[in-house]
């Protein structure tokens, strides 16, 4: 199947790269998201919240592949559906750090396992990467080129994988901040309970703005 990327222009594919790298490094939802679980957890705790977020974006390749995603984006109802779940359980990530009290240990600090569930429920319960699959990868398949889900899945395994390293960046690194406030956990958890709420309160904004 990734053969069809040596068939490819390579200008294109070099383009295609190149605008992903620009989207990926650009702190969206997911890298806040892998921040947030870094400054509460730790580096490893933010690089599992990213590698999870990476895997959620391979279900909306998938679905791109499979033709659902343009379905759903017929329907505003369903995606509005997928907007509010996203939102109700990102408050609740929300609470959960707020509730981890100032020694870090309560229930809810994240284990590297959890933030991993974690990325990737939030990422598949987040319905802009629907639209964008939709919008970005189609504009570098080429039909002449070889059959179109096997062009969007491979592209956009490339997207997801850059991402993914991006984004655990952005938790790693958050995380290490995180340790040198250690001393402040209790300030540091309230910290990432607000960048919860805030992702969640961006969430349904946004759909204002659709």
């Amino acid at each position: 199947m990734f053969d069809i990327l040596f068939v490819m222009p390579p200008e294109q594919l070099a383009a295609f790269i190149a605008g992903g790298l620009v989207v990926n490094f650009a702190p969206g939802a997911d890298a806040m998201f892998a921040t947030a679980c870094g400054i509460q957890g730790g580096p490893r705790v933010g690089a599992a919240a990213g590698f999870g977020a990476g895997v959620g974006v391979v279900w909306h390749v998938t679905l791109a592949a499979l033709g659902v995603s343009a379905l759903i984006a017929l329907y505003p109802q369903a995606l509005d559906a997928v907007r509010w779940l996203g939102a109700a359980y990102l408050l609740y990530l929300g609470w959960k750090a707020w509730q981890a009290g100032a020694s870090g240990q309560g229930r809810g600090m994240p284990t590297a396992a959890r933030a991993f569930r974690r990325g990737v429920l939030t990422n598949m319960l987040n319905p802009k990467p629907v639209l964008f699959v939709l919008a970005f990868l189609p504009q570098f398949v080429e039909p002449q080129v070889g059959p179109v889900w096997q062009q969007i899945v491979a592209l956009g395994s490339i997207f997801a994988f850059t991402g993914t390293l991006v984004t655990m960046g952005y938790g790693a690194l958050a995380g290490y901040v995180g340790q040198a406030l250690g001393a402040r956990m209790e300030i540091v958890n309230k910290v990432a309970s607000v960048m919860f709420v805030g992702l969640a309160a961006k969430l349904v904004l946004d759909a204002g703005g659709e």
